[in-house]
């Protein structure tokens, strides 16, 4: 049976950039795609970048006890991973990742326990988090002070992962990331 690699982090860590890296390093990975009731955005495909769901459809899986994690986010915006995306993905022979906030990654850990690597990526400091934020030119200030200090909050639970890798130079932390995640898939 496959593993489960668990990512969280506050906005602004490199998360999804060390996530793709590793993805490209370690072809028996796979990356495991959501459920949301959030309408479809540009181009993406339902199926491939999200399952989308109506509110009810989301309702009635929880209900059937389907998802292995689940959040309402917004009132009625809910995201949520599915257990047979997981079994799905195992039975491809693949080892599953999941880039996901840190409620959804502290729920997988306590449900797949020692099945499940969770590690949480954080930068060097709330200061850094703050300028790498600004850096993207993608959000207005306030919109970074809510992610900033989300993160604070965010930053509390990292004692509860497995590991916590500080992403102050972005190869090493994908060199560590590398290492933790192929040792424990190998």
């Amino acid at each position: 049976m496959g593993k489960l690699i668990i990512f969280s982090a506050p906005s602004g860590s490199g998360k999804t950039t060390i996530v793709k890296k590793i993805m490209l390093m370690i072809p028996q990975l796979a990356f495991s795609v959501s459920a949301t009731t959030r309408p479809i955005r540009g181009t993406e495909q339902n199926n491939v970048d999200y399952y989308f769901l109506s509110v009810d459809e989301f309702r009635e899986c929880i209900n059937k006890s389907e998802f292995a994690e689940w959040e309402e986010v917004y009132e009625n915006r809910f995201y949520g991973t599915l257990k047979k995306e997981i079994e799905r993905l195992w039975a491809k022979g693949k080892h599953v990742v999941f880039d996901v906030d840190v409620k959804g990654g502290m729920n997988l850990k306590k449900l797949y326990k020692e099945q499940a690597l969770a590690i949480f990526v954080k930068a060097p400091s709330i200061d850094v988090l703050r300028e790498r934020l600004n850096a993207r030119n993608t959000d207005t200030e306030e919109d970074i002070e809510n992610r900033v200090e989300k993160a604070a909050y965010e930053m509390a639970f990292s004692d509860e992962f497995d590991v916590v890798v500080v992403n102050n130079n972005l190869d090493e932390a994908v060199e560590k990331t590398y290492d933790l995640v192929s040792d424990f898939v190998m």
